[in-house]
């Protein structure tokens, strides 16, 4: 008989849910955003700053940023997790990543509203 030890905080389905609707919401700004890109007459500043005036563009832009950060912080959690085993120094790479995508998302919405 096989005793099967639990182990863990049972992260598993929704890890893999929030890896899987991120990656599809990130891909479908892509393809909007190439469309939007191919369809400017131009690639100079005014036309750049027109398409991100829009607000349309903004919000789509940041559910972009944020299923990037959701999506990096599910993978890098789950690396840490699995390869590093010293318990402190998880800790500390964990605070340092949130630390940087905390700064990271406070950065592009800074930058997405001073357009």
């Amino acid at each position: 008989m096989v005793n099967r030890e639990v182990v863990g905080a049972h992260y598993g389905l929704r890890d893999w849910l929030a890896q899987r609707v991120t990656a599809v919401v990130m891909t479908v700004y892509t393809l909007l955003f190439l469309v939007a890109l191919v369809s400017l007459p131009q690639l100079d500043y005014a036309h750049w700053k027109a398409l991100f005036a829009m607000p349309v563009m903004r919000y789509a832009t940041l559910l972009f940023m944020l299923s990037l950060l959701v999506h990096t912080w599910v993978g890098v959690r789950n690396i840490f997790m699995d390869y590093v085993k010293p318990i402190g120094l998880r800790l500390v790479l964990y605070a340092v990543v949130i630390l940087a995508l905390v700064s990271f998302g406070t950065w592009s919405v800074q930058i997405l509203w001073s357009i």
